[in-house]
């Protein structure tokens, strides 16, 4: 073969020179390859980056089926978690989509953190050249509802870009107000395409989505309850339960750090007080409803926890100067006093002169929601079966006994009847990819049900690393939840370090971040080491004082101040070593 850069005599056999020829015919091959995706590139229509923000797992998904419907529909489409980019990547995106739940009361998510305190500064590009669009999804049952959605949407409009279409805010029901929103934004999409550079725009419905389970909260599975047993011993403050729900019939599959969503229905008890309450029958009609009242108290609408609207409608009619107080100024936390060990039910039996017909009523509830759970099981080790811990909610306040309304149907109501569940996927909350560093996981309470799933997940996977639980209650002798399991762990070695704190063994109360004070430089090392840092359980003040701890114990082994204590943590959360499952 003639080589045109290779001289005659040059000192090759054929064979080398064939080989030569080859490879210099597949490098301009590739070359070639190159050129023609640089132009495809130059031409495509546009390009759109997807920005999401979540604490469990919905806003990812909706995300990626925008993203899937982008692509479907000829656009460039990439998905992001927001903590994965820096704000100075604005300045390169011309169309921006950020999909983003609500976390607690108004805050943002743990992976939008902090790009949200970046984004917010006065430091912030400014962003004329942008178009933008948010979903946020949240829950009217919280004050800020969808918060978090309403600050990105309020902050790109203060930095100059231009809204391609109104925010939407959705409830727990978002799926039919994301479909439309997507439909919208494809549509506005389309009409910014360069002529020849995509195909026309279809419906959402109609685009490639990616793989899903078929079990969703509308198409739920029945799964039966095999176990449930109590792990709480006699003594304890508390009734927690371990729970086992039968997949084996095509079930839904699930991973280590993922939620159980449970769709339970009332207690019929408290059902049968409301009819007493409003001296009405069972089987009274509901306008516009085709099931009878009683039905729909028992399994439709939300009839313990009194929502706003209730409250406030409550108070028109009420004589209660306190509460008209407390509506009047929008005070939350007294509200929150005010309402403290109250259902919908005491509310209104605290105010007999207040009177709703079941029409009224029924208007104001809002619809009987799902309970979702942290697993405490991996699929690799039970693999037609999920596992629950569950702390039953159980107290006595004017002259009535309450309960959760998931907690207290599985442990009273289910039996080994089927309970309608799905799974919520925590891609944010896995194991380490790499099974030698050190995981270091701090769950009190019910707070240990992921990381019993996690330690399952490390062994099955022959993962090599330092496992190290921090865990802890009021009692060991009560508890001690899972004692026997993780004595076993601990003797198999897949548990190599377990620091036990119970607050009230002792006249000085012991918690979690005291042990890991305690053990500070040795934490820290583990850090150093590339370890995760893994926290679940109650975020109101536990999650927060494990923070607190762990800057603490950064600062003073890593030999560091504040604010570089403050950066390496902020590191640990870009790289996705330091996430919560906190409720």
């Amino acid at each position: 073969m003639n080589l045109p850069f290779l001289p005659d005599d040059a000192p090759f056999s054929s064979d080398q020179k064939s080989w030569l020829a080859g490879f210099y015919a597949g490098l301009h091959s590739q070359m070639l390859q190159g050129q023609q995706a640089s132009a495809q590139e130059s031409t495509a229509s546009l390009t759109a980056h997807i920005l999401f923000g979540t604490q469990t797992g919905n806003s990812e998904s909706v995300a990626e089926d925008l993203g899937a419907s982008m692509r479907s529909n000829g656009i460039n489409a990439s998905v992001a978690s927001l903590d994965d980019i820096e704000v100075e990547d604005l300045l390169k995106m011309d169309f921006v989509f950020i999909v983003t739940s609500t976390y607690g009361e108004g805050e943002m998510p743990d992976n939008a953190e902090l790009f949200w305190d970046a984004f917010k500064a006065t430091t912030a590009p400014r962003l004329e050249h942008m178009q933008f669009a948010v979903l946020a999804l949240g829950d009217t049952a919280y004050d800020e509802f969808c918060e978090a959605g309403k600050q990105f949407d309020l902050r790109f409009e203060q930095l100059g870009a231009k809204r391609l279409v109104p925010r939407v805010d959705c409830d727990v029901d978002f799926e039919e107000p994301a479909e439309s929103w997507t439909n919208e934004v494809l549509a506005e999409l389309a009409k910014q395409k360069p002529a020849g550079s995509g195909d026309a725009v279809t419906p959402a419905a109609a685009a490639q989505k990616p793989e899903k389970s078929k079990w969703t909260r509308k198409n739920p599975f029945l799964a039966p309850v095999t176990v449930n047993r109590l792990l709480s011993g006699e003594g304890s403050a508390k009734e927690i339960r371990h729970y086992e729900f039968d997949l084996s019939n095509d079930g839904p599959k699930y991973e280590a750090g993922d939620a159980l969503n449970v769709i339970p229905t009332n207690d019929p008890a408290l059902v049968a007080d409301w009819l007493a309450h409003l001296g009405v029958s069972g089987d009274t009609a509901i306008t516009g409803k085709d099931k009878s009242l009683e039905a729909l108290l028992f399994s439709q609408f939300e009839i313990s926890t009194p929502n706003s609207e209730f409250v406030k409608a409550v108070c028109e009619r009420a004589n209660d100067d306190h509460l008209a107080h407390i509506v009047g100024h929008g005070d939350k936390e007294a509200m929150e006093a005010y309402l403290w060990s109250k259902d919908a039910l005491d509310l209104l039996r605290l105010h007999p002169e207040v009177k709703f017909s079941p029409d009224e009523l029924v208007s104001m509830f809002k619809p009987l929601q799902h309970r979702a759970y942290s697993i405490s099981s991996s699929s690799k080790k039970f693999e037609d079966s999920v596992h629950l811990t569950i702390a039953s909610v159980r107290y006595e306040s004017h002259g009535r006994k309450h309960g959760g309304v998931a907690s207290c149907f599985l442990a009273d109501r289910v039996g080994d009847d089927a309970s309608k569940v799905f799974i919520s996927p925590n891609k944010a909350f896995r194991v380490p990819e790499n099974g030698d560093v050190p995981m270091i996981m701090v769950g009190p309470g019910t707070g240990i049900a992921p990381f019993r799933a996690f330690l399952q997940e490390r062994e099955a996977l022959g993962a090599g690393g330092m496992n190290w639980l921090f865990f802890g209650d009021q009692h060991e002798k009560c508890d001690f939840i899972y004692k026997d399991e993780l004595a076993e762990m601990q003797a198999s070695g897949i548990l190599n370090r377990l620091d036990l704190a119970f607050s009230r063994d002792q006249k000085e109360k012991i918690y979690v971040q005291t042990r890991m004070k305690e053990n500070g430089k040795d934490l820290f090392a583990a850090l150093e080491e590339g370890g995760h840092f893994y926290v679940c359980g109650d975020a109101t003040r536990m999650a927060k004082d494990v923070d607190q701890a762990l800057h603490n114990v950064i600062a003073e082994h890593g030999g560091l101040d504040e604010d570089q204590a403050v950066d390496y943590v902020n590191r640990l959360k870009k790289d996705k070593r330091y996430v919560r499952d906190v409720y």
